[in-house]
C-alpha cells in the first residue's frame, strides 16, 4: 500500500506540482496574459483581445505577495534588457489603485516635455511623429464617427490613433509638463477616449508589468456565442502588437 502511494506521488502529483511551480515562475517572471477591458487603445487593441506581454524586457518584479493567502513578501525587480521607449505599447499598475493593470502607449520618457496643442501631441517641440490621414469612418460602438491618423515616428515606427470626428476632444491642449525621473507619460492611442496622464499624471516606472507582445486570441462579445464563427475575431489572433 506504502509503494502503491510512493509510486502515484512520483508518477502524478510530483510532475503535477513541478509544472504547476513552473508555471508560477513563467508567469511571474517571464510572460503574463493580459485581456482588453475598455477600449482606450482602439483601434490597436480591442475590447476582447487577450494578449500575452512581456515582463523579463524591462525587468520583471519578483511577486510581493504569496497568492490566495495574501501574504506579503520581500519583493525586488531583476535587471533589465532595455529601458521603455516612446511609442512603446506598456502595460503597468495603475497609479491610483495598484490592483488594476492598465495599458497605454509610451509617449514621453524622463526629461521630454510633453504638450498638447489642437489634439495635437508635441513631444520636446515636435509632432510626436508625421501624421497622415487615413480615414473617417462611423464607430457603431460609440455612435460617433472618427477620424483615423497613422503617426511615423522618427525611429521610423507607426501606429494609428482615433480622435473623435464631430465635437472637441476633452484634452485639445495640455501642459506642457516635463516628465520627471524615473517616470513616463502614457495615452492611449484612442485619443479622445483614454483617461490617461492628462488625468491622473505620471506613471512611476516601478509600476511596469511588461510590454504588448502579441494578441493570442481575440473575440467579439457584442457577437452572441452561439455564432462563434462570427464571435472570434479570426484575423486579429496572433497579431504582433505596434
Amino acid at each position: 500500500m506504502n509503494k502503491r502511494k510512493s509510486n502515484f506521488f512520483k508518477n502524478y502529483v510530483e510532475p503535477l506540482g513541478i509544472a504547476l511551480l513552473a508555471a508560477l515562475i513563467l508567469r511571474a517572471l517571464v510572460i503574463q496574459a493580459f485581456r482588453i477591458p475598455t477600449g482606450s487603445m482602439k483601434d490597436t487593441l480591442l475590447v476582447g483581445d487577450f494578449l500575452l506581454v512581456n515582463k523579463f524586457v524591462y525587468g520583471a518584479k519578483t511577486p510581493e505577495r504569496i497568492p490566495l493567502v495574501n501574504i506579503k513578501l520581500l519583493s525586488f525587480r531583476l535587471p533589465a534588457f532595455k529601458q521603455p521607449s516612446r511609442g512603446e505599447i506598456i502595460v503597468f499598475k495603475y497609479p491610483l489603485d495598484e490592483k488594476l493593470d492598465y495599458i497605454k502607449r509610451c509617449i514621453g520618457v524622463a526629461g521630454d516635455t510633453v504638450q498638447l496643442r489642437d489634439g495635437v501631441v508635441y513631444v520636446n517641440g515636435h509632432e510626436e511623429g508625421e501624421r497622415r490621414f487615413v480615414k473617417r469612418a462611423f464607430d457603431p460602438a460609440r455612435g460617433v464617427y472618427v477620424s483615423y491618423y497613422q503617426i511615423t515616428t522618427k525611429e521610423g515606427l507607426k501606429y494609428t490613433v482615433r480622435y473623435f470626428g464631430d465635437y472637441a476632444p476633452r484634452y485639445a491642449n495640455f501642459g506642457p509638463v516635463v516628465v520627471p525621473p524615473n517616470h513616463l507619460f502614457m495615452m492611449g492611442d484612442n485619443r479622445d477616449n483614454s483617461q490617461d496622464s492628462r488625468e491622473w499624471g505620471f506613471m512611476p516606472m516601478k509600476n511596469i508589468v511588461g510590454q504588448a507582445l502579441v494578441i493570442y486570441f481575440s473575440w467579439d462579445k457584442r457577437v452572441p456565442l452561439w455564432n462563434i464563427i462570427k464571435k472570434i475575431r479570426w484575423g486579429r489572433i496572433f497579431g504582433v502588437i505596434k
